[in-house]
């Protein structure tokens, strides 16, 4: 990480990552205490709770680095967002997707009862990934043997979810880059499948496996299009610790989950027949540089994450300074190293949260795993 931007990733890692143990203690504290007495109970405190931390990063896109969400949708299924439960079926396309999946939960919201299915490696990250454990995320070891019993254990257990809530599932398996598009043509050209332009072949089981136990009491399927505009430079997690603004297009289109095929393979080829049709809308957006028939909705920019983040902040100095003031830190050397070795902590713990977001490092797609 460049001097430059440490030295704004660092400050606000330090927020992130002191709040985030704060909330990450209240919700062992609930887990520990509230949940084997009134598991609704500890659902609806833990969503306030850790959307106090979520609703930083929300921050970070809205505040800092004043990103454009422009979101197109019809006006019935606008309405609906955030006053049910629904399945988000999307393409992989930027590091920040589910970053942007937040901010659309916020305004619906929704954001402290958003969850997806997740590579099992993200429960390790420190405070976001433990927080994502205790909100009830589902994590996968991205092998189907192993697999298929976490996923509908995990799908299961949501039937009685007391709020609103949307479950993310990326089924392409892995985001998306020009070598994994390039792996997905050729796989399609020796297979017969149709051949991909914009986004990777869908892995069906996990898909099937969310609709067959989810049918009975989610009502829609989000099918959710992210864009790039061809002059914008792809958001990540380091250009927004940086406030670098960017511009990224959404569209959501609603499915009623009862119309989805009674069979697992229909429900399947429902899946591939979606992401057929995706590409060919991402076809009309690199050509016109918008969804076009959907009107762009208005989702503003609330001043909560605003607030919650310069309460934090206040909650944070006037703690750390009676600390100081209190234990003399830096006024011996023994002292000043050791707060210059946690400072290299939260740098490293930042290196790796950036590293973990980057589209390079995510599991290749290759033809072997497709599924």
């Amino acid at each position: 990480m460049a001097i430059a931007a440490a030295a704004v990733v660092v400050p606000l890692g330090l927020l992130f990552l002191l709040s985030g143990i704060i909330v990450n203690i209240i919700q062992v504290f609930c887990f520990v205490f509230i949940r084997p007495l009134s598991k609704s109970t500890y659902r609806k405190i833990n969503r306030v709770v850790a959307e106090l931390l979520w609703v930083e990063l929300v921050w970070l896109i809205d505040w800092w680095a004043n990103v454009k969400i422009q979101l197109y949708m019809d006006s019935e299924a606008f309405s609906l967002m955030g006053k049910e439960h629904a399945l988000l079926v999307a393409n992989h396309k930027s590091d920040i997707d589910w970053l942007v999946g937040w901010v659309l939960a916020q305004r619906s919201g929704c954001l402290g009862s958003s969850l997806a299915v997740m590579k099992k490696s993200s429960k390790f990250l420190p405070v976001i990934g433990w927080s994502m454990w205790f909100s009830e995320y589902v994590f996968l070891e991205r092998n189907w043997a192993k697999d298929e019993s976490t996923l509908k254990s995990g799908l299961q257990r949501l039937s009685d979810f007391p709020r609103p809530f949307w479950l993310a599932l990326f089924v392409e398996g892995t985001r998306f880059t020009k070598a994994k598009l390039l792996a997905a043509q050729e796989y399609a050209t020796s297979t017969g499948l149709p051949v991909p332009r914009n986004v990777l072949i869908p892995r069906t089981k996990g898909f099937v496996s969310a609709v067959t136990h989810m049918r009975s009491f989610v009502p829609a399927i989000y099918d959710v299009t992210v864009a790039i505009p061809e002059n914008e430079n792809p958001p990540t997690m380091l250009r927004i610790f940086k406030g670098q603004p960017s511009v990224v297009h959404v569209h959501i289109k609603r499915h009623l989950m009862k119309e989805l095929p009674e069979t697992e393979e229909g429900v399947a080829q429902w899946c591939k027949d979606v992401f057929v049709a995706k590409d060919a809308l991402l076809d009309k957006h690199i050509a016109e540089n918008t969804f076009g028939d959907d009107k762009l909705k208005e989702i503003g920019r609330p001043k909560k994450s605003l607030l919650v983040v310069i309460s934090w902040s206040c909650l944070l100095i006037l703690g750390t300074l009676k600390f100081l003031k209190w234990s003399a830190l830096l006024s011996s050397w023994k002292g000043i190293t050791f707060s210059a070795a946690g400072l290299a902590i939260v740098t490293v713990l930042m290196q790796i949260f950036i590293m973990a977001s980057q589209s390079e490092r995510s599991t290749p797609a290759t033809p072997a795993k497709r599924r």
